[in-house]
């Protein structure tokens, strides 16, 4: 019978934390014992870059020799990756035999280790065990702390770790600095890797010389940018868009412009900065222009073109170009989806959702999710929206619901009336923004449970998050639909006193509805009156309808006729005025507000429905003729329901 060998069990990278700090611990210099045992000197070799300490390892042995046949290296190289277990226990024995001092060995763990975050701080504490590192190992860190946006840490590791080892910067690691320098906005770090690449000679590199046009103009200066583009070194495509990108990036579209018409070739990148530059400032003729003299175009070119009709709201122009593009990306779509949510044409929204996913043209991700279900909270669309949900669920391995796309769902189930659902999903979350609890604070106001929504109110305070300016809207929101005045009262006086927060027309909007459905009228006008801004119609309104309400004739009449002299063209306010005189019996008076709407040529626009049926949403305009058959079916419904208590009523009765 043959015998099954155990499974190896994985080193953690904690454990292997451990055995390099012990191996550091073990060679440590004895401490002094008499005052003449002076410690051996170990200077570091001389480098342009400051040294402040010695090797960790200092008074190790001499290193055995390493060649690149050595097994352990092999076994490095074939043992697929940082993430499996040969290469830990490969990398556990090359710590434990001393070669892992090598800058071949660690040079190999290390870029291993580098292709994944969570091991990036072991390729550090390898890199720190080298005798002599070199630019390549700091460059392979400071490359994937980059790469994966971790700008702190690669900040870190260059101030405690490369600075600090004496390693010589080579022409890859200029602009791996710039970069970091630029995305940081450290400018004076900056000023320092240009003066030390000028004093080492990397200058008229073409790679560092690039690096740097982009690093000065994303701290705004140009001037440095174009004096080192009009250095007598060698150009290439590169030299010349990162200027030109550099003069867009900080508005300089005329600049731009000329250093395009001087350039004496272009490549599709050129074209494409310039586009984006005229589109970025809104001038979409010019950029229509370029368009048409690309002598090629890509998929960026057409993106570019869409995303600038979309971010000016002119869809027709927009829709016209994608339905033209040849080849469509997840971009395309994306930004086609997200202008028609942005414009609240929810319904086509979804059914360009529909037809990619038939099309096959790119897969949904996060930010088509986000838009789509936008567009399902705002029609009401529930059955939508858990599709587009499970939808989610089903791809979980290539998407992962961020903090965005959970908000954008407890957004959907809150306004559809889901509130189970987006609790749900609200309580799996693992961190949420002020949004998501917004988000839940609006729900349960809307749906009538205004206690659940100053609860969560109450208990996003003591998590620690600092409420914003939506925050409160959505609690007096809450407020005013459960008719909690008191508690209103307190979340405004709350806003104002100790958060500092100046209301604004919506919080005063919610503080009249609080007031006026509770019969407050007396103080929701001199709430109104006693406003810092002037009052918009929209609050007068608000009023007016609480007067109606509470039968308060008088007041009613005195704001609808203020609302008539601020807005003569606004129909509503005739109506308002027009239902108020109706329901006090002074018909006389409707007529007459009936006859100057018609001289106005004011005319109240048809009332209509949304409808769903079958997985689609009709709209529907409601004549007069289809009102009466609405409203009879309706009764008709009624009576059914009401027949079928009765009759159920009775089978209970009779059987007990």
């Amino acid at each position: 019978m043959a015998v099954k060998p155990k499974p190896v069990a994985r080193p953690s990278s904690r454990y292997l934390d451990r055995l390099l700090l012990s191996l550091r611990n073990r060679r440590r210099l004895p401490t002094r014992i008499w005052p003449d045992d002076d410690p051996p000197d170990h200077h570091p070799s001389p480098s342009p870059l400051p040294s402040v300490a010695p090797s960790n390892f200092a008074g190790d042995p001499p290193l055995p020799p390493l060649k690149l046949s050595h097994p352990l290296l092999r076994a490095l190289e074939s043992s697929g990756g940082a993430a499996t277990p040969q290469f830990s226990q490969t990398l556990a024995q090359l710590i434990v035999s001393g070669l892992a001092r090598h800058r071949l060995a660690a040079g190999r763990a290390v870029k291993a280790l580098c292709y994944c975050p969570s091991s990036a701080p072991l390729a550090v504490a390898l890199f720190s065990g080298v005798d002599d590192p070199d630019a390549f190992l700091s460059n392979t860190i400071l490359r994937s702390y980059i790469a994966f946006g971790r700008l702190d840490l690669a900040f870190a590791f260059l101030r405690y770790h490369a600075l600090p080892s004496g390693v010589s910067p080579n022409h890859f690691t200029f602009p791996l600095l710039a970069k970091l320098f630029a995305e940081l906005g450290l400018a004076r770090e900056g000023w320092s890797v240009h003066a030390l690449a000028a004093r080492l000679g990397f200058e008229s590199d073409l790679y560092v010389r690039n690096s740097l046009i982009y690093m000065y103009s994303s701290f705004g200066d140009v001037d440095s940018a174009r004096k080192l583009f009009n250095l007598d070194f060698d150009s290439d495509f590169v030299t010349w868009n990162s200027m030109i990108d550099g003069y867009i990036k900080n508005g300089m579209v005329d600049s731009a412009c000329r250093l395009f018409d001087d350039m004496p070739e272009r490549d599709i990148v050129t074209w494409n900065v310039m586009i984006a530059g005229h589109a970025g400032v809104g001038d979409m003729d010019a950029a229509k222009d370029l368009f048409v003299k690309m002598p090629e175009r890509d998929a960026v070119s057409w993106n570019t073109m869409i995303d600038g009709y979309a971010r000016k709201d002119e869809s027709e122009d927009a829709r016209k170009l994608f339905d033209a593009m040849p080849n469509k990306n997840l971009v395309s779509w994306n930004i086609i989806l997200a202008l028609y949510s942005r414009i609240k044409d929810y319904r086509e929204c979804l059914k360009l959702l529909d037809s990619m996913i038939a099309k096959g043209d790119a897969k949904p991700d996060e930010a088509t999710f986000v838009s789509v279900l936008t567009a399902c909270a705002h029609l009401g669309d529930l059955v939508r929206g858990k599709w587009v949900h499970s939808l989610i669920m089903n791809n979980y391995g290539t998407i992962k619901p961020d903090i965005l796309l959970s908000t954008a769902l407890v957004s959907m189930y809150s306004k559809c009336g889901d509130m189970g659902s987006a609790e749900e999903v609200f309580n799996l979350m693992d961190e949420r923004s002020v949004a998501t609890w917004n988000s839940m604070i609006i729900g349960y106001g809307l749906h009538g449970d205004g206690a659940k929504a100053l609860e969560l109110f109450i208990k996003m305070e003591k998590e620690g998050l600092k409420p914003n300016e939506a925050t409160f809207v959505c609690a007096l929101s809450a407020c005013a639909h459960g008719g909690m005045v008191l508690e209103g009262w307190w979340c405004f006086d709350r806003m104002i006193r100790f958060y500092k927060i100046e209301p604004k027309l919506d919080h005063f909007g919610c503080m009249l509805d609080l007031l006026g459905r509770a019969g407050f009228l007396e103080v929701s006008e001199k709430l109104v009156e006693g406003m810092p801004v002037e009052p918009v119609p929209a609050l007068w309104g608000t009023l007016m309808s609480a007067c109606r309400t509470h039968c308060d004739w008088q007041l009613g009449e005195i704001i609808g006729k203020k609302l008539i002299d601020m807005d003569p063209q606004d129909i509503g306010s005739y109506i308002l005025l027009s239902n108020i005189y109706a329901a006090n019996n002074r018909w006389d008076d409707v007529e007459k507000i009936r006859e100057m709407m018609k001289k106005k040529g004011l005319r109240k626009g048809a009332a209509f429905s949304l409808v769903g049926f079958d997985n689609n949403v009709v709209e529907d305009k409601i004549s007069v003729g289809k009102k009466r058959m609405i409203l009879s079916m309706l009764c008709e419904m009624g009576s059914s329901m009401k027949l079928s208590c009765v009759e159920k009523r009775t089978r209970q009765k009779s059987a007990t």
